[in-house]
Formats: structure tokens, C-alpha cells, sequence
């Protein structure tokens, strides 16, 4: 049985007066990996901040294990600690360590003994094959261990839900592999997740679900598979075609 953990209903966002994000309807299940796609500047990243409290909407509800979401910055400071979020530009502070960056968030935040958070810190390294960098700065890191680490450090808050925006838009051809590859792993052991990507192969692979986000709005929601075999528009097959092109 299916127990959703996110609804969105019809929501809207706008810019001044220019409309972003028209009537987004849509339910993430536990355990469930949904794929955010369309072309740029459809709303992708925009839709994403806002399921996290970083861009604010105008219209619709949004809904989180069961309770309906207040959007004051109280309410998502507290979902924060629920609602992992990985950009594209990792977000690491260059002036700590890789475990000091791990362990901020579990100290800082949810109040963790900081023996408790190192152990859970270097636990997580070592399962990502990045232990021999706890003690190195984020200089001394290529993109690819970056974007792990930035992962790494969202899932010491243990959340319900990750996002990801884009994370390997920026990484080198070889660094993204590495990257898809641990993203795959949380997927396979059940995380709930809503991805922003353009590598196809592996939405295809890994998703349950499409969401294909056309100028602000939902124009299909629908398996994975189904989506890749016969998309639904021609925005979608255009998207698709162009996609592969590359």
C-alpha cells in the first residue's frame, strides 16, 4: 500500500507579475524516486526551491507527512531537518574540513553530541569510499568528491525526502558517473527522492515516476518507462529527441 509523504496541490508561483509555476498537482510516495524533467528555464529548479521553503509561493498547498505546511520561516527551519536539498554547486564551506562540514548541521542543528556526529560523519564516509578525505578542505577536492560530500553531509540529518538540483550539471563527464552511481544506491535502498537532471540514462534507470514540467506547468505524470517508450507530447518527444542529440 502506497503512503504518500508530499502532495502539492495547485499550487502557482509568480515573479511580480509574471507567472512561474501554474496549478502543480502531484503526490511523492514513501520510498518513491520521481524525475523532474523539461527544458531549461520550464520551472524545474524553481518548482524544487520551493518544495524546500527557498522560494516562496503565491497559491496551492503543500502537504508533508500528513500535516499541511505553514510557509513561515519557523515552519520550514524545522522541515529542513526533514527535507534534504543538493545543489549544483555543492554549498561547502571552504574554510572547514570535509568532517567539520559533515558535522555542523547534526551539532549546530538538531543538537547531536559531537562525538555522536563524528561517528555518524566518518560512518558515512567510509560507506562512500571518501574516508582518507576527512581531514582535507573542500580545495583539495575534485567536483565529483564535492557533490558526494555535499550528499553525505544532507543525509546526517537523516531526512524523509532529498532533492536534488541538477547536482551533476557542473561535474566533468568522468566525475558524474560516481556521482549517478551513489544517487542509485539511495534509490535502490528506498529513499524518497525528487530529481532535477538531464542525464536521461539514468532517469530512466532509476526513476519510478516522470514529471515533465512544460513553461510552469505539469504535462505529464506517468511511469518512467511509459514516459521514455511513447512521451505523451510534442514537447516531450522534442525534449527527448534533443536530450539524445547531445
Amino acid at each position: 500500500m502506497t503512503e504518500p509523504l508530499l502532495i502539492v496541490n495547485h499550487l502557482a508561483k509568480a515573479y511580480g507579475q509574471t507567472p512561474v509555476l501554474e496549478d502543480i498537482n502531484f503526490t511523492v510516495n514513501k520510498g518513491e524516486v520521481v524525475a523532474l524533467l523539461g527544458r531549461s528555464g520550464s520551472g524545474k529548479s524553481t518548482l524544487i526551491r520551493t518544495l524546500n521553503g527557498l522560494e516562496p509561493f503565491q497559491g496551492g498547498t503543500l502537504t508533508f507527512a500528513g500535516q499541511a505546511i505553514d510557509p513561515t520561516p519557523a515552519t520550514w527551519l524545522a522541515l529542513r531537518r526533514r527535507i534534504g536539498m543538493v545543489f549544483q554547486s555543492y554549498d561547502l564551506f571552504p574554510n572547514l574540513t570535509v568532517l567539520a562540514n559533515l558535522m555542523l548541521a547534526p551539532v549546530q542543528v538538531a543538537h547531536q553530541p559531537k562525538a555522536q556526529a563524528e561517528t555518524a560523519a566518518r560512518t558515512l564516509l567510509t560507506r562512500f569510499g571518501l574516508a582518507e578525505f576527512a581531514d582535507r578542505y573542500p580545495s583539495a577536492l575534485s567536483g565529483g568528491q564535492k557533490q558526494r560530500i555535499a550528499i553525505a553531509r544532507a543525509l546526517l540529518m537523516k531526512p524523509a525526502l532529498m532533492l536534488f538540483d541538477e547536482v551533476t550539471a557542473s561535474l566533468d563527464p568522468e566525475m558524474v558517473h560516481g556521482v549517478l552511481a551513489l544517487m542509485t544506491d539511495l534509490a535502490r535502498a528506498d529513499m524518497t527522492m525528487i530529481v532535477v537532471t538531464h542525464e536521461m540514462g539514468f532517469a530512466r534507470k532509476v526513476a519510478d515516476r516522470i514529471l515533465f514540467l512544460d513553461d510552469g506547468r505539469i504535462t505529464a505524470d506517468m511511469p518512467a518507462e511509459a514516459f521514455f517508450t511513447a512521451p505523451p507530447t510534442e514537447s516531450a518527444r522534442n525534449f527527448l529527441a534533443s536530450m539524445t542529440d547531445r
